[in-house]
């Protein structure tokens, strides 16, 4: 999993810039005995109205194209969006 853990960061660090930018970042938590990666949104990240737009079209997307092992992504902290 430690590799898994690697490939993710990896991925995530693609689109840490455009976050960080917004005062934001992200951690991964834990991947799971199914390839589930666990993230926490951090920062403004975790406030962000935008923030469901934001994991689907750049995180879990990122994540997904570059770790093909990985199945699922979910966001720990993910605000709702109104």
């Amino acid at each position: 999993m430690e590799n898994l853990i690697e490939k993710v960061e990896a991925a995530l660090n693609s689109v840490r810039p455009y976050l960080q930018t917004d005062g934001g970042n992200v951690r991964v938590v834990e991947i799971t005995e199914d390839f589930t990666a666990k993230l926490e949104l951090l920062g403004a990240c975790g406030s962000c109205p935008m923030s469901t737009m934001t994991f689907k079209a750049g995180l879990e997307e990122a994540i997904l194209k570059a770790v093909p092992e990985i199945k699922k992504v979910e966001a720990l902290n993910l605000t709702p969006a109104f």
